[in-house]
């Protein structure tokens, strides 16, 4: 797929604040700092089109993108950051849950994992919520070229096994690199196969 326009288009706190819409949507997810923002500018070749930061647990809106006036990225508030109380985490997974269970107009959700670390249970914790409500969602690992090919050969060995033992669908995976350009043709390509 060929991206000629990408456009902000608004935030929403919530789901009742999030805007109408007739458009395929295709949202991302993941703990706080993996990337969500960086693979949206990077899919869109926009460098400041979604606000990424250093600073974890930036994104706390839902965060709206047309593309090309026919499919819209949503960036969803990331989830895991420690420094976050218990309410505001619960109240955020609350609201993205929300999101997830009941736009009707999602098409898929794709999950980034950090693959220059070994599994985090909170991941894990999410994919499993992911398959017991039935959302469609694909992996992404992200920070690849962060870590050595041994390092990142055992991090996907140990998802791998985890994939075996829980059914989860890591083998449907994207890989990417924003600095080598890796992934970003093969996630849209997917991206289009949706009507």
């Amino acid at each position: 797929m060929h991206i000629k326009t990408a456009d902000f288009v608004t935030s929403a706190a919530k789901l009742n604040q999030c805007p109408p819409s007739s458009y395929p949507e295709f949202a991302f997810f993941g703990r706080s700092n993996v990337g969500k923002s960086s693979l949206i500018n990077f899919l869109t070749q926009r460098k400041n089109l979604a606000k990424s930061s250093k600073i974890p647990w930036k994104t706390k809106l839902f965060n709206f993108f047309l593309i090309n006036q026919t499919r819209q990225l949503v960036d969803l508030p990331g989830y895991g950051y420690a420094k976050t109380t218990d309410s505001e985490k619960s109240l955020w997974l609350d609201m993205t849950h929300d999101f997830l269970v009941k736009r009707e107009n999602l098409k898929q959700l794709f999950l980034l994992i950090d693959l220059s670390i070994p599994p985090q249970t909170i991941d894990l914790e999410i994919t499993k919520t992911l398959l017991e409500e039935k959302i469609p969602f694909s992996i992404v690992f992200t920070k690849i070229d962060k870590v050595s090919q041994k390092e990142k050969a055992k991090n996907l060995k140990e998802f791998q096994k985890i994939e075996q033992e829980r059914w989860i669908p890591f083998s449907k995976a994207f890989f990417v690199s924003n600095t080598k350009g890796k992934g970003r043709e093969e996630i849209l390509d997917f991206i289009e196969s949706f009507l």
